[in-house]
């Protein structure tokens, strides 16, 4: 091994990082191909030294496959850093165990994906239980990621048509956000506000109507400040809101707030005619 390998693959993990924020994911996906090969090699020569090194580097693969649409290939690369994970956590559990949770969580994404449910399933409920207890004993810093896990739990649940289960888990979920919330609210209130759009999807899949659009209209007033000043971050989820926030209107006979949905609404318009 040269000195220069574990470098330039450290470098090429953070290339892939930055290029895929800036939405060139053929250019990403090159760079993270190119560090996982060599710290296979690597992890192969050194395996106590380099394992957690080239785990980590098969997370990002798949999610840059992901990002491209190549689930398939995204699935055995976070299936191969899951096995990694879960040998470095059997022997220092203290020390990885956060890492397996994290692998399953995004393993459980990539086999929801591909309508393996049961599997997918299988993936976030060890996720949570890890998370449930890393929570228990230090929870400054795992109940964000056990909110997460519970969020991502709600969706494969609901997707099984399994509707009171779901919304068990995401109103676990909401209620671990709205505590992180009231403590950060700049950090946090985006994604209590997208757990609110997942109750509310299935509320409305219930047949809940009319809780539903509480749910929605809380929704869309938490994430609309942060929409308004950073529309190009939060437009996805805002859009997916506004709609059904709409829809549930017409639905229910009733009109929509307007004076919180109208900015919403004009600011969506207006990225809509920039594109276009």
């Amino acid at each position: 091994m040269t000195s220069t390998e574990p470098q330039r693959a450290r470098s090429l993990n953070t290339l892939s990082k930055r290029l895929s924020g800036q939405g060139r994911r053929e250019e990403a996906l090159d760079a993270i191909q190119e560090a996982v090969e060599i710290r296979r090699k690597l992890a192969s020569q050194h395996p106590d030294d380099l394992t957690l090194d080239f785990a980590v580097s098969l997370n990002n693969l798949s999610r840059a496959l992901s990002y491209l649409g190549r689930r398939e290939q995204a699935l055995e690369a976070i299936q191969e850093a899951v096995e990694l994970y879960r040998q470095l956590a059997s022997q220092r559990p203290d020390d990885f165990a956060p890492n397996l949770a994290m692998s399953l969580n995004n393993l459980s994404v990539c086999l929801n994906s591909r309508g393996r449910r049961e599997e997918a399933l299988a993936a976030i409920q060890e996720a949570v239980d890890i998370r449930r207890e890393l929570a228990s004993q230090s929870p400054d810093a795992f109940t964000s990621d056990l909110a997460d896990s519970l969020h991502n739990c709600s969706h494969v649940i609901g997707d099984m048509g399994r509707h009171e289960e779901a919304l068990d888990a995401i109103q676990e979920a909401i209620e671990l956000y709205r505590q992180l919330a009231s403590q950060r609210p700049g950090t946090f209130t985006p994604a209590l506000a997208t757990a609110l759009g997942m109750k509310e999807r299935i509320l409305h899949a219930m047949e809940r109507d009319e809780q539903a659009m509480e749910v929605v209209e809380e929704s869309v007033g938490l994430l609309r400040p942060f929409f308004l000043a950073e529309p190009s971050a939060f437009r996805v989820v805002m859009s997916a809101l506004a709609k059904n926030y709409l829809e549930l209107g017409r639905s229910l006979a009733r009109e929509p707030n307007a004076e919180l949905l109208d900015p919403v609404l004009e600011r969506l318009e207006e990225l809509s005619q920039t594109e276009d």
